[in-house]
């Protein structure tokens, strides 16, 4: 990654050592909802298995650590609950990952923050636009 001048007197390393740490707590809290998502999968497959069977069948759930045996009438419900917090817990994380990926925006606005590769790729992509054939035929013209 390269900057340009850094405004406010931080040196080229500070501003590219901050843009650094926005991106991995950017990356932790895509990292955390995609574990929160797949627990709740998780929650959704026992719930649907356990719609299907006797409430009053045993079943076990581990609860801090510890294997306790219950009926199903007694787990369903703490198990929706639990799945339902999860969501709440995803919706609120992926409005931070919006933020947190608006302040990295900012960021790189502010301190004219590049990173290696978006330059030639937007150069790359121009050309491609003003061609007339289509996307991987060869046209001859032979007029």
């Amino acid at each position: 990654m390269s900057s340009g001048k850094a405004p406010k007197g931080k040196s080229q390393e500070q501003v590219v050592a901050g843009f650094q740490e926005l991106r991995q707590q950017q990356r932790a809290i895509a990292s955390r909802i995609a574990e929160v998502e797949m627990d709740m999968k998780e929650h959704e497959l026992v719930i649907e298995t356990l719609k299907e069977v006797a409430p009053e069948r045993r079943c076990y759930r581990m609860v801090g650590g510890v294997l306790v045996e219950r009926t199903v009438s007694d787990v369903l419900p703490a198990l929706t609950s639990n799945k339902e917090q999860m969501a709440n817990f995803v919706e609120n994380m992926t409005k931070q990952l919006e933020t947190k990926g608006k302040e990295i925006n900012t960021y790189r606005e502010e301190h004219n923050i590049r990173i290696r590769g978006e330059e030639e790729n937007s150069r790359e992509e121009k050309p491609e636009k003003d061609t007339k054939s289509g996307g991987g035929v060869l046209v001859a013209n032979n007029s």
